[in-house]
């Protein structure tokens, strides 16, 4: 059963009847269990945050309906140097307040994108240094090769600098200490819609820009963005019509909706991959009991031990309801490593192999640790950290979960305060970059490993990686990235587990168009009457 927080079960049906009562057939009222964490768009990445703000604010270039980079606030580019690339900015464009967007914004933008606060430095630090030459034109001149040069420009939103001189934000909200910012509750971007409402916990509210510069494809005028906890609270508003969307049904759910007669799924398996991190840097661990005072993750034996003890099948037919393919990859997407079955499989499960390598790292009677869970971020997130716990405890390793919601959670990663967690990573760019650089790789300038909460270190891999970030040429670069995951997959700093299927279920009114990262575009949705 999920300890989940949620309002009950009548009274969230008296707040959504209230909050909906107004609403007309061009608006689209969708839910998901967790909620924007800010509005600033530079400060965190995370698929919702980011996509809420990717409704306001927009970036030189975008992705279209194939994940394919398309012409967005910039209309053609080119790559005049391998260090040198020259970008021509869309004319005519104005941020929400009314004033215009020039070369000036986007220099301003990129530079506030690499504050440390930032959370997409590691995407801004690579495409290089920004600089102006006229009005519309913007160059940049990077340091080092980026193959990866247009996919990063995709991640790095466009904020209006003098709103940001006059409300005095020309830093990113520092979310891991909880910092109050007017970013925090308000936005001014250039998109196809702005912020209307925003009530942390209750309602984010987004209409339609009458100004955009490009063509609305959909007929939304309004999309009210509800967060509901629970499970079975979401799916009943949806099923009764108190919410046209929702973006995470749980997988045991997804029977009982498929035979609704007004409700439709739209199904894939999402880019993201869900893993297991450890602290792997500290000599001690901060939560949990160990013989002798150890800590344990330090040893390949014991985090190997573990792998093999994951019955996998078992959380895939049991908890996801088939909805996941379990991997042994350490890439979100299987494009990452070149769908090579080596690379993608995963170790056997073996409990009375993982029971020797216990002893033989000296912990035969295992030993207690704490792990930090979200509960209202992956597809059924805590249930597959209790399911793990009740796996290790057959190697005799007591786990007490933890588990928070992400606003919670994440803040305290950042912080590198824990032992043992749960998390998972993913998006739009299927290149193995985007996990190896911001997850993989031990922590280091410019945003490199910002992810890495485990502090771990595998210098081979991290050069291989490194050296491959930087490589232009295909074929090489191919060799580096195999090689770089032959030698993380080999030392397991993290257990993958599977990439998790993102259906969305919706009222048979609605049309809109899934993607592999998960991302719903307002514009491209239709509400019918």
């Amino acid at each position: 059963m999920k300890n989940k927080t949620a309002l009950p079960f009548t009274f969230a049906f008296t707040v959504l009847l209230a909050l909906f009562a107004s609403a007309g057939a061009q608006t689209l009222r969708w839910a998901a269990q967790g909620d924007v964490q800010t509005l600033d768009p530079h400060s965190q990445n995370e698929i919702l945050t980011n996509m809420v703000n990717g409704q306001i604010y927009e970036t030189l270039v975008k992705r279209d309906r194939q994940l394919k980079v398309a012409p967005g606030l910039a209309t053609e580019w080119k790559q005049v140097s391998p260090l040198l690339w020259r970008l021509k900015l869309r004319q005519g464009v104005k941020f929400h307040d009314g004033t215009p967007f020039t070369a000036d914004d986007v220099i301003f933008s990129i530079q506030r994108a690499m504050d440390p606060n930032s959370l997409i430095r590691v995407y801004a630090a690579p495409v290089g240094k920004p600089r102006k030459l006229d009005a519309s034109t913007v160059e940049f001149q990077l340091d080092k090769p980026n193959p990866l040069f247009l996919d990063h420009l995709v991640q790095l939103w466009m904020m209006s600098k003098p709103w940001a001189e006059k409300h005095k934000v020309l830093r990113p909200l520092n979310f891991k200490e909880r910092e109050e910012s007017y970013t925090a509750m308000h936005a001014n971007g250039t998109g196809p819609y702005q912020l209307a409402e925003r009530q942390p916990g209750m309602k984010t509210a987004l209409k339609r820009n009458p100004a955009w510069w490009d063509r609305h494809a959909g007929n939304v005028q309004e999309a009210h963005l509800i967060p509901i906890a629970n499970d079975a609270t979401r799916n009943a508003a949806l099923i009764s019509g108190e919410i046209d969307l929702v973006l995470d049904p749980a997988p045991r759910d997804l029977a009982k909706l498929r035979q609704s007669p007004h409700i439709k799924l739209l199904e894939g398996l999402e880019n993201r991959l869900i893993f297991i991190g450890m602290d792997q840097h500290r000599d001690r661990l901060l939560y949990g009991k160990v013989p002798g005072n150890k800590n344990p993750f330090k040893d390949l034996r014991v985090r190997r031990a573990l792998y093999q003890a994951i019955d996998i099948e078992a959380i895939k037919v049991k908890l996801m309801n088939g909805q996941s393919a379990p991997t042994g990859s350490l890439t979100p997407s299987p494009l990452g490593s070149f769908n090579d079955p080596q690379l993608e499989a995963r170790l056997p499960l073996d409990l009375p192999g993982a029971q020797k390598l216990m002893a033989e790292a000296g912990y035969p009677e295992g030993f207690e640790v704490t792990l930090d869970c979200p509960n209202n971020r992956y597809v059924n997130d805590e249930e597959i950290c209790l399911a793990l716990a009740a796996m290790w405890k057959k190697i005799k390793v007591t786990v007490r979960v933890n588990a928070q919601p992400r606003v919670t959670l994440f803040p305290k990663l950042e912080k590198g305060d824990t032992s043992l967690f749960l998390y998972g990573w993913g998006g739009a760019i299927t290149d193995a970059e985007t996990m190896l650089t911001p997850v993989l790789r031990s922590p280091a300038e410019q945003g490199v490993g910002y992810a890495n909460f485990g502090g771990w270190k595998v210098e081979k891999a991290d050069s291989l990686a490194a050296a491959s970030s930087i490589e232009a040429d295909p074929v090489k670069r191919e060799q580096l990235l195999r090689a770089a995951l032959r030698e993380y997959r080999d030392s397991l700093p993290i257990l993958p587990l599977h990439r998790q299927t993102a259906p969305w279920a919706m009222r048979s009114k609605v049309s809109a168009q899934h993607r592999a990262d998960n991302w719903l575009e307002l514009n491209w949705v239709t509400v019918s009457p």
